[in-house]
């Protein structure tokens, strides 16, 4: 039975500018199926290796795979459609598959327009791949194929979509061991320091349900790895792999304090942060609960902190039920400074009452706050979401490659999305210009200015390129051409029916639910943005 993985070569000019990300997914799916006695696995990584269409069909050609399995987020949706047609014409006998968030709540969208691809996981795959791997290698394919739960196909008429009953999450995390081996570790490098980087995650779900959100909806129930075993898998990268830095994936790491603290523990007692440093992505609440906690948390190698903070249009809306004030994310931004811990603030921008005042807001609150880092990402709704719906006819583009973050999928009401796109980047312009002259040259020695430097690095590297927020493929070259910025939207794609009932899954999400989380929110609740913090679980 041979195997093959493949992530689409989809590129968007957004998180990419800080280094080539390891696709953790192919590491955790491939361990998997390894562990189930499927050992010809191979992983395809056409993204980072920039593989187009044809090179793709040659290696297939010469692998001829049992088995075809990609994912997608929702950008990458189209892509990951095109490798698996190119995959039936290539080698029609194999089995196509795709998982990931977008398909798992679009697989109606997706099979209908995509009728090559067999099978659609839906949800966390390690247990789904090795049952609907294992039908295929028994011979019990597609005859058996309603017997695997969690997928989704058109029955052998290719008439009607077919969704099994939801399959249960993982229970037990600690029990799968990801494959690092299946990637080509010299190709993953995080810019600013120039070592190897890897994305392990310690957590899955959420115990919050924000609406907008696609976390708490995929991963269902909140559960939350061992942290020595996690602690186990960041010294093997390190020994085997020779990884410098990663970024644990986790939407907010630090919601459960205990097992971070122990996480953090473990790494000082293994002397790990004399070889890697890390980041995290969390919210400004936590980094003022914890605020005694910071050196230690340092001290255990934690260099970077991606903090959700606010921006103008929203502390007007109220839209996204923050529950931090504007001065709360100001000192937190400070206790990170002082606790040597660099700190990026993260700002949405493009809402439909969007103004050139208010992003000069966020430019001055990112001046005043003085972060080291800032970044402006466009609001996008994601199709599969409440705030979707809720958006009705506010909602105008549905060329589900541009939902990237990126690209201004919302039209504010007083602006034009070349407009907002250009005081977007008025506000870049300005923010690292100052930083560039002013800061990072000058703030530190050793570690925090080759840090800064590194970031600045990066940033340029991207801009010269082209690359950075897709300037080259739009046509923005300054104020000066917002005449001529095209998007290149896909007027064809229209809006989809509503995505499949997945009332057993919801329910299977609320069975898995911590008693005390919150489960119909007030109003759209920002990452993490929870009445209450778990101390435990």
């Amino acid at each position: 039975m041979r195997i093959v993985l493949i992530h689409p070569n989809y590129h968007s000019g957004g998180a990419e500018i800080a280094g080539s990300w390891p696709p953790a997914w192919a590491a955790y799916i491939g361990g998997a199926l390894k562990a189930a006695g499927f050992t010809d696995v191979t992983f395809i990584d056409a993204m980072t290796h920039h593989l187009d269409d044809d090179t793709v069909r040659a290696r297939l050609r010469d692998l001829q795979p049992d088995v075809i399995g990609a994912t997608a987020i929702t950008p990458s949706i189209y892509k990951a459609e095109r490798l698996l047609e190119i995959a039936k014409e290539e080698v029609p006998e194999a089995v196509t598959v795709l998982g990931g968030v977008h398909a798992t709540f679009m697989y109606q969208q997706v099979l209908t327009e995509a009728p090559f691809i067999d099978a659609i996981v839906r949800g966390e795959g390690e247990e789904i791949i090795v049952n609907l791997v294992r039908a295929v290698d028994e011979g019990r394919w597609p005859a058996d194929r309603a017997a695997v739960r969690g997928i989704a196909y058109r029955d052998e008429n290719r008439e009607q979509i077919i969704a099994t009953p939801a399959a249960p999450t993982v229970k037990d995390l600690d029990a799968i061991t990801p494959d690092w081996g299946l990637l080509s570790w010299d190709d993953y490098r995080y810019v600013p320091l120039g070592v190897k980087v890897a994305i392990p995650n310690m957590a899955r779900g959420c115990p919050f349900t924000c609406s907008f959100c696609s976390q708490w909806k995929f991963w269902r129930d909140y559960r939350i790895r061992d942290p020595k075993k996690v602690v186990d898998e960041i010294e093997g990268l390190v020994n085997d792999h020779c990884v410098g830095f990663f970024i644990l994936a986790d939407e907010e790491p630090t919601i459960n304090r205990k097992k971070f603290i122990q996480f953090c523990q473990g790494l000082i007692d293994r002397g790990l942060p004399d070889k890697i440093t890390w980041g995290i992505n969390t919210r400004v609440t936590d980094i003022l609960r914890d605020e005694d906690l910071l050196p230690f948390y340092r001290k255990a190698g934690l260099v970077h902190v991606s903090l959700g903070t606010e921006a103008a249009a929203q502390l007007k809306l109220d839209r996204f039920n923050k529950e931090t004030k504007v001065e709360e994310n100001a000192r937190a931004i400070r206790l990170l400074r002082e606790a040597d811990i660099f700190v990026e603030a993260q700002f949405i921008v493009g809402l439909d009452n969007e103004t050139p005042e208010t992003l000069e807001e966020t430019y001055r609150m990112a001046k005043d706050w003085d972060p080291d880092l800032a970044n402006w990402a466009m609001y996008t709704p994601w199709p599969f979401s409440p705030l979707f719906q809720d958006l009705g006819e506010k909602v105008e583009v549905f060329d589900f490659e541009k939902y990237n973050f990126v690209t201004p999928i919302m039209k504010p009401e007083a602006m034009d999305r070349a407009e907002l796109l250009d005081r977007v980047m008025h506000n870049y312009r300005r923010f690292y210009m100052r930083k560039a002259l002013l800061h990072y040259p000058w703030r530190g020695t050793g570690f925090r200015r080759r840090y800064l430097l590194g970031c600045l690095k990066a940033f340029l590297k991207a801009g010269v390129q082209r690359t950075f927020y897709d300037l080259g493929k739009v046509g923005y070259w300054g104020p000066q051409s917002k005449e001529t910025v095209d998007f290149h939207f896909d007027e064809r794609r229209t809006r989809a029916p509503l995505p499949a009932s997945t009332d057993d899954w919801q329910a299977a999400a609320e069975r898995g639910r911590k008693p005390d989380a919150p489960t119909e929110p007030e109003a759209t609740m920002a990452c993490g943005g929870g009445r209450q913090q778990m101390e435990d679980a």
